[in-house]
């Protein structure tokens, strides 16, 4: 039977929900001083290509260079590369002009 015909309070106590209060187990993002990326380039003129890079997108990281390894920069990109929210143009009202040119409202030409 639910907690809500015949009876007043709960049959079944309230849950605990671990979701209230501040979150311990959040990772800190990727990028600051507390997460730093880590980074491979293989030369010290790649290495100051992506220090600009990283100031400009205000990050920290530990580059390391060694030109023995495979240059490994997938870390840097994936942050660059956050896909950004697309604004599109207001739709006209229904009794504004056409934005094609006709001289007709909107509703009687391409609405």
């Amino acid at each position: 039977m639910s907690d809500k015909f015949f009876f007043k309070g709960r049959k079944n106590p309230k849950p605990k929900h671990e979701s209230f209060g501040y979150n311990t187990k959040r990772a800190s993002k990727l990028g600051t001083p507390d997460n730093p990326l880590t980074l491979v380039v293989s030369h010290e003129e790649r290495k100051k290509e992506i220090e600009s890079q990283l100031n400009k997108h205000n990050l920290t990281a530990d580059i390391q260079i060694n030109s023995e390894v495979k240059e490994d920069i997938v870390e840097l990109e994936a942050i660059l590369a956050l896909p950004r929210t697309i604004l599109s143009d207001k739709k006209p009202n229904r009794n504004e002009p056409c934005h094609c040119g006709s001289g007709q409202k909107y509703k009687k030409c391409c609405g």
